[in-house]
């Protein structure tokens, strides 16, 4: 299916204004190809979280989100980070200028780098684990055996990178070719070996006095090896199942590694955050990092299924038009895509906010998940969520910097990212705990943003307010309205049928939210909300023909 949708997107570039404009309406629909394909997973990726949240306590899902996170973070180096990012525009402009085959022959020397690169890196990581763990949960060693067993898993965990990184470079190579649907829809397979082991492996493991944490980490291991697998039939369709080849002295994968440069330090800003705010919370308690995970997760669900779709759909676009040198068309492309973003941003923002309560009740509130962790991920939940418009117009932003060609000055915001991050969290988790890390995490993501719409418009002068601004501050009056009214339906339908628990409220908050966001964006005259509605109408014709 995913691959049949995929190959739906026409081959050919269009040529002119009107090809550009054709790009810009196809980005809603590659977009919502993309968001569909990672709402699956996402979905999935809730159910493991549920599997996760009931069947083990918080003391050991808090080693095993310190474990995942660090093969995870060398992740947005070697995959979905400073690799797509770099690698993308990059063979999108040789597609564009030399053809069809010099971008099959470029990928294959970047395949061939990159298995290199990942099989070195798993190595050391492996012997450093002691190390890394070191960094990242220091408070660990207050708990008996706590620190000794998150260093074993994160062994074990490790190479899920490898998977990760070739799937990531088959993703970037397939979203050249306009084919998305497998790259969307694979990641699900991740998710499903994960629960899999969790609900079958774990009890074998734990009978046999061997630690069942081994088992999320042989799922994270399948389902990775599953995800390069899936990618394998449609890259030889597209024309990249071509052998390895190893070339490190060519031009382009030369060009691939001078863009990655700066995002590395950028994103060894990232890792320092990252680093820091684990070991902020090692240091808070048990169950810390448990609740901020999983309050991130929800937080995830809005930014990885909409706001990665849109960033994904658009970067290919956006490189094409940067190679043609056509600027106006690069502004209104870009300010299309920001409008897109701020338009899912808001109102997840102020949906979860105003329903973190219920939504954390029903989704974890079973086995091991207790009172106790409903009221701390709850917490961590309302401060993570007034971020997420940010998030997503931050990870809108720096693709348009990095199609540009300019790697530079997303760093140096980074940094300044860092600084806001380190003096909130500092001021704020003594008083607030692993609520401060999370407030801290969304008021940082907050300078991130300004910084980059204030360099990007000195970039391009043609990226004026006026193509954006109104539109931000329709869908943000629709937002804030549909979340009080949500808010104030949770409230009021709280004692209503008890034995549903938190069900009820739920959904006539979903409801209310839902009905007042479409009517005042159908009243305002939202203009992404007609695109996304248009474009959904129009795929749907398309499969009834």
């Amino acid at each position: 299916m995913a691959g049949q949708a995929a190959s739906e997107e026409p081959s050919g570039e269009p040529d002119g204004a009107a090809g550009a404009a054709g790009e810009r309406a196809a980005i809603a629909g590659r977009a919502g190809l993309v968001g569909l394909g990672t709402l699956s997973s996402r979905a999935l990726g809730l159910g493991r979280d549920l599997a996760l949240a009931a069947l083990f306590p918080r003391a050991a899902t808090d080693l095993f989100f310190v474990a995942f996170t660090i093969p995870n973070a060398l992740r947005q180096l070697l995959a979905e980070g400073a690799l797509s990012s770099a690698f993308v525009p990059v063979l999108a402009g040789v597609d564009e200028k030399e053809g069809k085959e010099a971008a099959e022959r470029f990928y294959a020397k970047l395949r061939g780098a990159m298995w290199l690169v990942l099989i070195v890196t798993c190595a050391v990581g492996v012997m450093a684990a002691p190390l890394l763990c070191e960094l990242f949960a220091a408070g660990f060693h207050a708990r008996p055996g706590a620190f000794e067993r998150t260093v074993a898993i994160t062994r074990a965990v490790f190479p899920y990178l490898l998977f990760m990184g070739l799937a990531a470079l088959g993703a970037g190579a397939l979203q050249t070719r306009k084919r998305f649907g497998v790259a969307a829809f694979a990641p699900g397979l991740l998710n499903v070996a994960m629960i899999v082991c969790a609900f079958a492996l774990a009890p074998v493991l734990s009978r046999h006095g061997i630690d069942p944490l081994y088992a999320l980490a042989v799922g994270a291991l399948i389902g990775g090896a599953l995800q390069v697998a899936a990618q394998a039939p449609d890259l030889r369709r597209a024309g990249f199942g071509g052998p390895l080849a190893l070339d490190l002295s060519d031009p382009k994968v030369r060009e691939v590694v001078r863009r990655i440069a700066p995002m590395a330090i950028g994103l060894m800003i990232y890792e320092v955050d990252l680093v820091l705010s684990r070991r902020f919370l090692s240091q808070a308690g048990e169950g810390a990092n448990s609740f901020f995970y999983y309050a991130q997760r929800l937080c995830d669900f809005p930014q990885g299924v909409f706001a990665l779709a849109i960033a994904t759909a658009t970067l290919p676009s956006l490189a094409k038009l940067v190679a043609r040198g056509d600027r106006k068309e690069v502004a209104v492309t870009a300010a299309h895509a920001i409008r897109l973003s701020a338009y899912v941003g808001l109102p997840a923002t102020t949906l979860l906010v105003a329903l973190a309560g219920p939504i954390t009740t029903v989704v974890f509130a079973r086995g091991a998940f207790d009172a106790v962790s409903v009221d701390g991920t709850t917490r961590a939940l309302v401060a993570q969520a007034l971020g997420i418009w940010t998030v997503a117009l931050v990870r809108q932003l720096v693709p348009i910097f990095h199609a540009l060609g300019d790697t530079r000055t997303p760093v140096w915001v980074s940094l300044l990212d860092l600084f806001a991050f380190v003096a909130l969290a500092l001021g704020l988790r003594g008083r607030l705990g692993h609520v401060g890390v999370s407030v801290a995490v969304s008021g940082s993501s907050f300078v991130q943003m300004a910084l980059l719409i204030h360099y990007l418009r000195q970039r391009r002068p043609e990226l004026h307010g006026g193509l954006w601004v109104g539109s931000f501050l329709k869908n943000l009056t629709a937002a804030a309205f549909a979340g009080l009214a949500a808010f104030g339906a949770a409230r009021l339908s709280s004692g209503l049928l008890p034995v549903l628990g938190a069900v009820t409220p739920l959904i006539l908050g979903l409801a209310a939210f839902g009905g007042v966001f479409l009517a005042l964006g159908y009243g305002l005259g939202s203009e992404e909300q007609r695109t996304i509605v248009s474009g959904l109408a129009r795929r749907l014709r398309r499969r009834r023909a």
